[in-house]
């Protein structure tokens, strides 16, 4: 799952948002320099990521992304995930997308010096871009996607992506709706035993 789906999972928590949120940049035994708050918010986008690669559905979408983006197809399933989180937002919350991403940037932007410097550095770009409420349109998952594809090493393919989204819109949609709740049934049972 890309950054929307993370941070909602983390439910209130603050601390644990953090730690979902920073996850990416911190690697391995790193986790061990954070508090606990933030340090169980980095082990639960771990196995967030764990559940998530090994679901069938996800599978099912990355095999259907294989032969246009390669091995970018796992980064290319999170962000259209995404996407059908931010388009149906409050059908799983009590709040709207915008409300609860301007929430989510303050409680971000309170903790900044927590932030490994890798996240310091696009912080400032996400919150005056909007990306969280900006990937409930097409064109706002384009955008991060040909982001993406201009900092990869190698022809990744993800520019194009918005149009595989647009063409195949109901599938990916499908896709989403079997998933996640699952997702959100799994975060709830692991969050008590973090």
């Amino acid at each position: 799952m890309n950054y929307l789906a993370h941070i909602y999972l983390s439910g209130d928590e603050e601390e644990l948002l953090i730690g979902n949120f920073i996850a990416d940049a911190v690697k391995g035994k790193q986790v061990e320099q954070y508090q606990e708050g933030i340090a169980r918010g980095i082990r639960l986008h771990r196995l967030i990521d764990s559940y998530t690669d090994t679901h069938p559905v996800v599978r099912q979408t990355k095999l259907r992304l294989r032969p246009h983006f390669r091995k970018y197809a796992p980064v290319v399933a999170d962000v259209f995930y995404d996407h059908f989180l931010a388009k149906g937002f409050e059908q799983y919350a009590d709040v709207s997308l915008p409300a609860f991403a301007k929430q989510v940037y303050r409680i971000i932007e309170n903790r900044f010096l927590l932030l490994p410097p890798k996240v310091q550095y696009f912080f400032p770009y996400m919150m005056r871009q909007d990306w969280l409420a900006s990937y409930a349109e097409v064109e706002g998952i384009r955008r991060a996607l040909v982001g993406m594809s201009r900092r990869t090493a190698f022809t990744s393919g993800m520019e194009l992506a918005g149009d595989e989204l647009e063409a195949n819109y109901g599938r990916y949609g499908a896709d989403f709706d079997t998933f996640f709740p699952d997702l959100v049934h799994y975060v709830e049972q692991v969050k008590k035993e973090l």
